[in-house]
């Protein structure tokens, strides 16, 4: 337990070296992203600087309630739910539909789109220098056309999308082109454009109409709000507000004229009623002249005094209700005789709010079909709503007024009875009297009954004169300063992420498809049982070579590998020299310049060195002595035992004294059996007791077996990798090779180690290595060849 903070400060720093690792393997390609970012930001610019500037509109609305009546239980449910008692739903759909939209497009000729015509930006514009008037039917319009208008001092060049030019004079005063399908006329301030070029597209009104739909947008200011907001976004400010303006004095007026509707229908129905009450009244005058003739009466003394009080009362009410009783039949009639769906007569005197409140709904919902009807179809599904709506209505006024007529004929009755008790204390009265005061009563009803139709006559009058707004404007149309699109900071924080990401997504997929081995770390990792000896790094001139007392980071480099392979060898007493293997796993390695240099570090602090040339089916040795691949070596030796060992035995780069070479030799058809021979065991034990190391450039072991076959022969192999080259996969058969003992005292060399890989060395190196049985020269790596080796 009291070591569990040590490994947790050990575990959080390996933590902290690996994040830092990861860091730095990205840090290294900072210019990438510094490019990245700066090309990202310069097109985020250019985009700014061209991109379309759209700007925000919003106007706001307050629908005014159409009822002049309130329903009492409808109000009561509106205050205590909180929620406006207006179907705002409703009023949207009408903002929004064809048939009133249609009116703000030809009014405003939006099926004209204007554009001005930049080198780069093409822009839509409002205010024009000239005017176009369609010259052919709207419907005629099934697709757009676009016109180019090019102005001068004098006159229009107007050319079409097939290419044909037309042109218009300033002093043409019905602006007619040819067989053009639009008139063209300047305005005052048309010379002041000259040289502009304007763009002018003619697009369908269907098309126009769907188009400025899709662009208004109409949205309750809350749930429990009556205001509407309307907005929409465009280029054009001017053009937004004009639109958004005309939208409202288009519905206001579409409601005004709803209203007038109704006020329009209650006059037709009175005028109709005055024609049957004249006629009426005409008949009941004439029968009571009559009566008074032939019954040679002139006045009535009301002689009744204090007893005809009750009477009176009586007969008063009896005329209230007759004339409730005569309103209903009327209002019966009319539901009767009246087409489908017609408004009826609103508020002609009848007592009853429940048959009032009725006919208001019956009446909102025939408005409400016709505008449907008018925008959508008699097909629509929402008509047959609707419809069904208007039938339970008419079903439920007509049940309504039954009920209340046979609530009026069971008061009327009752009052009747009054009246035959009160008559019988009158019993006195003459009987003609009696009959002259009923035909009194018939005329003072219809009398009653034409006043209170010229009463409500002249109110429907008013009504239709003076109509309230539908609406209450809160706000005009007004822009907003500050465009909806392009933002600009958010753009240019998107395209400062962008530079940053780009770079580092394809990093990022660099390093994870990446399967070559690039660093110690690599290797350490994939075989950790066999050591990492020492880093080679990447060299520009790939025939540097370890010099007597060379201080160059090279030297050092090879001086560091040569003390870490005296550790990994095994300690002899015989004073025999120890022999070094240097292999790779496939060609391309480097391992025979690994070799070499090997070799000149151990003869540089005065060890006797000899260097064999053992790949001999693709010798490449003798590249960097400048000698024949054919002068005698190792091969010769093995194919005839007879010769002096020594004989195969040349001297060694620059003539260093401590430093011998033995090159391979030609290339012989059978190198298998001549390593396994006994010849290279006896070359080997010779050449212990003459020097302190031997060091072996052996073939690559996965593509041959040559190496394998003279393994026993070795006290230490070097296993070369190249950074860059190597595939990590690979290693498997290195780590195969050390578990089986098939190579002794293995130890891992990386080379060509890039910038910044090996603890800061950077060189330039390249080496090719071209397996088979023909000579490959080294070649230059170009610079940009380079800077990929050193990642």
């Amino acid at each position: 337990m009291k070591e569990s903070p040590y490994i947790l400060e050990e575990f959080e720093e390996k933590n902290s070296l690996h994040l830092k690792e990861e860091l730095l393997k990205y840090l290294r390609y900072w210019p990438w992203f510094l490019g990245t970012v700066i090309l990202t930001v310069v097109a985020a610019f250019f985009y700014l600087k061209y991109a379309s500037v759209t700007y925000t509109s919003v106007a706001k609305i307050k629908i005014v309630d159409e009822s002049k009546e309130m329903n009492i239980a409808t109000d009561a449910m509106s205050l205590l739910s909180g929620k406006p008692q207006i179907n705002l739903e409703n009023e949207i759909e009408v903002l929004k539909s064809y048939r009133l939209l249609k009116q703000v497009v030809a009014e405003l000729q939006l099926d004209v789109a204007y554009y001005i015509e930049g080198n780069i930006k093409t822009a839509e514009v409002w205010d024009t220098p000239f005017v176009i008037t369609k010259q052919i039917p709207q419907e005629s319009f099934k697709t757009s056309k676009s016109y180019t208008i090019t102005m001068s001092s004098t006159d229009f060049t107007i050319t079409d999308e097939g290419g044909k030019t037309y042109k218009s004079s300033f002093e043409n005063t019905d602006g007619a082109v040819d067989s053009l399908p639009f008139n063209i006329a300047p305005k005052e301030n048309a010379t002041n454009y000259e040289g502009i070029t304007f763009k002018v597209v003619l697009v369908p009104l269907k098309q126009a109409v769907m188009g400025l739909r899709g662009q208004l947008q109409a949205n309750a200011t809350n749930k429990n709000s009556d205001i509407l907001s309307l907005s929409m976004v465009g280029e054009s400010k001017e053009r937004s507000e004009a639109i958004l303006n005309t939208i409202i004095d288009k519905f206001n007026q579409d409601g005004i004229l709803d209203r007038q509707l109704v006020s329009k229908r209650t006059l037709d129905f009175i005028d109709d009623r005055f024609i049957f009450l004249t006629q009426e009244l005409d008949s009941i005058e004439g029968d009571k002249k009559s009566f008074k003739q032939e019954n040679n009466l002139s006045y009535i003394e009301a002689d009744a005094g204090i007893t005809l009080k009750k009477k009176s009362t009586a007969e008063e009410e009896s005329f209230r209700l007759e004339t409730q009783i005569a309103l209903s039949k009327l209002l019966q009639q009319t539901l009767a005789q009246e087409a489908a769906y017609s408004l009826l007569p609103a508020d002609i005197g009848l007592e009853n709010s429940g048959i009032n409140s009725l006919v208001s709904d019956y009446n909102q919902l025939v408005l409400e079909r016709d505008k449907l009807v008018a925008s959508a179809g008699e097909n629509n599904p929402t008509l047959l709503v609707i419809n069904s709506q208007l039938q339970r209505t008419k079903q439920n006024i007509l049940q309504t007024v039954g009920s209340y007529q046979q609530q009026l004929q069971v008061s009327r009755a009752q009052l009747r009875q009054e009246e035959r008790l009160a008559g019988a204390s009158f019993s006195q009265l003459p009987e003609k009297e009696q009959l002259l005061r009923a035909i009194e009563r018939q005329q003072s009803i219809k009398e009653n009954l034409f006043l209170l139709l010229l009463q409500k006559r002249e109110e429907a009058a008013i009504s239709l004169a003076v109509t309230a707004p539908s609406i209450k404007v809160v706000d005009y149309a007004l822009t907003s300063n500050i465009p909806v699109s392009p933002k600009k900071k958010q753009i240019m924080a998107m395209a400062l992420l962008l530079g940053l990401l780009l770079p580092f997504g394809v990093l990022y997929l660099r390093f994870t498809l990446d399967t070559k081995i690039h660093e110690r770390a690599d290797l350490e990792k994939e075989n950790p049982e066999i050591p990492v000896l020492a880093e080679i790094p990447f060299l520009e001139d790939h025939k540097t070579f370890v010099e007597a007392n060379d201080r160059s980071i090279l030297a050092e480099s090879f001086r560091i590998l040569s003390t870490n392979v005296d550790y990994l060898l095994p300690k002899k007493d015989n004073g025999e020299g120890q022999v070094i293997y240097v292999s790779s796993t496939i060609k391309g390695e480097g391992k025979t310049l690994v070799a070499l240099n090997l070799s000149l570090a151990y003869a540089s602090i005065h060890k006797k060195v000899l260097l064999i040339g053992a790949d001999m089916r693709n010798p490449q040795l003798h590249n960097y002595f400048e000698v024949d691949k054919n002068v005698q070596g190792l091969a010769d030796y093995l194919y005839d035992p007879e010769l002096n060992w020594k004989d195969s035995i040349h001297e060694g780069y620059n003539k260093i004294p401590y430093h011998k070479v033995c090159f391979s030799g030609s290339i012989p058809p059978n190198a298998p059996q001549l390593l396994s021979g006994g010849g290279f065991e006896k070359f080997i034990n010779a050449a212990k007791q003459e020097f302190d190391y031997i060091i072996v450039d052996t073939a690559p072991t996965i593509l041959i077996t040559d190496t394998l076959l003279i393994s026993q022969h070795a006290d230490a192999t070097l296993y070369v990798t190249r950074a860059g080259y190597t595939d990590k996969r690979l290693l498997e058969f290195s780590k195969e090779l050390n578990k089986s003992k098939k190579l002794k005292n293995m130890g891992y060399l990386l080379n060509e180690v890039g910038l910044n890989r090996s603890k800061g060395y950077g060189y330039g190196y390249n080496y090719g290595y071209g397996y088979g049985y023909s000579e490959d020269g080294a070649k230059h790596t170009p610079w940009y060849k380079r800077w990929g080796k050193r990642s």
